[in-house]
């Protein structure tokens, strides 16, 4: 897919052939690809009654807990809303963060699936904190206002930042102490994981986290995504409301087999690190570029850097990504588990041939 130019400056340049848009937009991990295919042949039982879903389950169980009940769905709009659904009673509230993927970018999936209120804390970094929590709850018993019922973050963040294991069980002491539930959108939580350096389960289940909507799709995956919950008294309410949302697959083993193939070797943390670390390197050749400013830190694998005005049309064109805030003149860069060095030097060659006076 080729684009018109319209700088002269990036006229001569090769342009990277992976994207910065979204790690949604690269393609599937070849193991993905492997497992799919390899489970294509002959029949199966449906809707999770296979050996690939048993296998991909005892894949997760052991990563986080052999009581954990696994369910997978088709998407993460779909993860969260069944996930939520399985915690929350019909008349609470949805305690997140303003700019949440759920509160901004699922459509009002949520609350017209739930029926319930998202109440959206500010943050400037995209971190829900303890003190935000004890907020919404003073006066939360009143009847004539929503009651909180579920605390709900993400990790790696919608702005590319990260709880730390002690943030995570701040929320998560703070919202049990009010007797709410604590949800995690780990749409990117491989490479959250990586960035922290310890297990998934030491930041998620160990901690107190009651749901987990696991990703794959933006790991490397064709589609699917996994409902991780730690309470085996959610189990049953769970299978029946991921039916009830539309995310119970017929074909399962089409979602499983992928998991297997990502969980078993490792893929899915490996595949992460190299994400985390392109985008770093992008960080390194970009950050002491003339015209570009990065207001924080990269961690994981996305950076939000302003450019001058000019420079963000034409740098479009030549190479898709999207921009996050028109108003400062902010981007989003995403890497991903393909996204190579060569494409990440080229890229930042023509973020300095757009940007140097």
């Amino acid at each position: 897919m080729s684009f018109p130019l319209s700088s002269s400056a990036l006229a001569s340049l090769p342009s990277p052939i992976g994207w910065f848009g979204s790690d949604n937009q690269s393609g599937a991990h070849p193991a993905a690809l492997a497992a799919v295919v390899d489970a294509n042949e002959g029949s199966a039982v449906a809707y999770g009654a296979d050996p690939w879903t048993a296998r991909a389950v005892s894949a997760f169980r052991d990563l986080m807990g052999g009581e954990t009940t696994v369910l997978f769905s088709w998407n993460g709009t779909g993860a969260n809303v069944a996930a939520l659904a399985t915690l929350l009673p019909r008349w609470g509230g949805v305690l997140c963060a303003r700019g949440a993927h759920i509160d901004v970018d699922e459509g009002g999936g949520p609350e017209a699936f739930l029926g319930a209120k998202l109440i959206a804390a500010v943050s400037e970094d995209a971190k829900l904190r303890p003190d935000q929590i004890d907020a919404a709850m003073e006066g939360a018993y009143d009847p004539h206002h929503v009651w909180p019922q579920v605390v709900s973050i993400t990790q790696s963040t919608e702005l590319g930042t990260l709880y730390s294991v002690d943030e995570v069980a701040a929320i998560c002491d703070t919202a049990h102490r009010h007797g709410l539930f604590v949800h995690m959108d780990g749409a990117r939580i491989a490479n959250a994981t990586a960035a922290l350096g310890v297990s998934v389960r030491a930041h998620t289940f160990d901690l107190g986290v009651d749901a987990l909507s696991f990703g794959g799709t933006k790991n490397g995956m064709l589609y699917g995504e996994a409902i991780l919950l730690r309470n085996p008294q959610h189990a049953r309410s769970g299978e029946m409301i991921r039916k009830q949302s539309t995310q119970l697959a017929s074909k399962m083993r089409f979602i499983s087999a992928q998991f297997i193939a990502i969980l078993e070797c490792d893929r899915w943390i490996e595949a992460a690190r190299h994400a985390n670390a392109m985008a770093a390197r992008l960080d390194a050749a970009v950050r002491s570029i003339p015209g570009v400013f990065l207001d924080r830190e990269t961690v994981v694998n996305s950076l939000f850097p302003h450019l001058p005005h000019d420079a963000i049309a034409p740098l479009q064109q030549w190479c898709p990504h999207y921009t996050w805030n028109a108003a400062t003149d902010q981007v989003r860069w995403v890497t991903s588990f393909n996204t190579t060095t060569e494409d990440v030097d080229r890229f930042a060659a023509g973020v300095a041939a757009l940007c140097q006076p």
